[in-house]
């Protein structure tokens, strides 16, 4: 499906990039992604959907 539902959890903040995991799979590669992509008030352990090609602070 070209626009799904995906939960992540902010793992690490490095600068200008956030590490992020999928929630649904704790033993999976982090995906790297532009601080600029996400929303501001991000910390580390912050939960995030990503659905229609945003992110969004749950």
């Amino acid at each position: 499906m070209l626009f799904e539902t995906i939960y992540y959890v902010v793992e690490l903040i490095d600068g200008d990039y956030a590490h992020l995991r999928k929630m649904d799979d704790e033993s999976g590669d982090l995906k790297l992604v532009a601080r600029a992509l996400l929303p501001e008030a991000i910390s580390t352990g912050s939960k995030l959907k990503y659905e229609m090609m945003q992110y969004e602070l749950m």
